[in-house]
């Protein structure tokens, strides 16, 4: 079981003093916050990729090489790429050239990406969003499977009998299908055997057992072995020495950036009564102290079956001192917690 974080570098306003802080500052934190992650001895880090003010990370490949140098152990994921809209030329070669930094601890999390603006500036047609991302995602796996590529596409040209360098340290390079509970991006990832994230951020994450057994099935039928896959969950929370210091620390910032988004899509306003039912025991909100939230963890992975498990933190923008400590909480304490009742599960004959 693969415990881990993700962000997506926010610099929205702090809800309790408007400072806003600069884009530098925060990607230096976030580089920050992965070396603390590889010491305390978490599995995975990942960034995902915006092009808008309010996120930090445009170029996820760059950040990631920056705590490269300075980490060990942990591997180092986008979450997502957003690859409709990006070149999966470039894909390849940032995350290669990362894998060579890190001595072979990169993957790639590619995803169609909830948010639209990087169409628009890389002059795409929303138009065309499914097709795009069915044809790129295509056009990455013929490259990370064959050094000279021959490949025909509609919405990129065609490359004939090319090299793509560097070439990774590993082979493959791991690709992940990054999927916010669609059926038809579970069941793609399940066809072409590949590892799945489920972005789990809202409702009950029971839920989201079927999408796993369908998952499955599609890579069943397909001739993969199922046993072989890995599942991973992406959810927002945070970890105090308390709960309620817990809940109080992560809501003010959670409420913001969830209202700035609601107002862009017509979502509900988000209150104290809805973060408190997402962070009870079968909600989406994994927020609490040490042994609630390994508690939680445990329990999606025995019910759902998850087999890595990432902390969206923060959500927001929250004071760095607050995230470096949920980080080593989640590192010293929820990991082993979940690790070895993991375990303990498994080898009693559970998957």
């Amino acid at each position: 079981m693969e415990i881990g974080l993700s962000t997506f570098v926010e610099t929205t306003p702090d809800p309790q003093t408007g400072e806003v802080v600069s884009h530098a500052k925060r990607i230096r934190e976030v580089v920050e916050e992965i070396v603390l992650a590889d010491q305390v001895g978490l599995d995975v880090f990942g960034v995902g990729e915006h092009h808008r003010e309010d996120y930090a990370a445009s170029a996820p490949a760059v950040i990631l090489a920056a705590a490269a140098s300075q980490t060990e152990r942990i591997r180092l994921t986008s979450a997502v790429t957003v690859l409709s809209s990006a070149d999966p030329v470039r894909v390849y070669q940032d995350f290669a050239t990362l894998d060579a930094v890190s001595n072979g601890r990169a993957e790639i999390m590619a995803g169609r990406g909830s948010f639209i603006e990087s169409f628009p500036l890389f002059g795409y047609d929303l138009s065309d969003y499914d097709e795009l991302f069915e044809e790129k995602l295509e056009l990455l796996l013929n490259i990370r499977d064959n050094e000279i590529v021959n490949w025909r596409g509609g919405h990129r040209p065609s490359i004939h009998n090319r090299g793509v360098y560097p070439r990774p340290v590993q082979n493959p390079l791991p690709v992940w299908i990054g999927s916010g509970g669609n059926a038809e991006s579970v069941v793609r990832a399940g066809m072409l055997g590949l590892p799945l994230v489920l972005a789990i951020i809202g409702g009950r994450p029971l839920q989201f057992e079927p999408l796993v057994r369908l998952y499955k099935r599609a890579a069943t039928k397909a001739g993969h072995n199922p046993e072989k896959l890995t599942v991973a969950s992406h959810s927002h929370g945070f970890i105090a020495e308390d709960m309620e210091t817990a809940a109080d620390k992560f809501f003010p910032s959670t409420q913001q950036a969830m209202n700035k988004l609601g107002r862009e899509r017509g979502w509900g306003p988000y209150d104290r009564s809805s973060f408190d039912f997402a962070r009870s025991f079968e909600g989406a909100l994994y927020v609490g102290d040490s042994k609630y939230v390994a508690d939680k963890i445990i329990h999606l992975r025995k019910n759902v079956g998850i087999t890595r498990f990432m902390l969206h933190c923060p959500v927001g923008t929250m004071p760095h001192g607050d995230v470096m400590r949920a980080i080593e909480l989640l590192g010293k304490e929820v990991a082993p917690m979940v690790r070895e009742e993991v375990a303990k599960w498994e080898s009693q004959g559970n998957s």
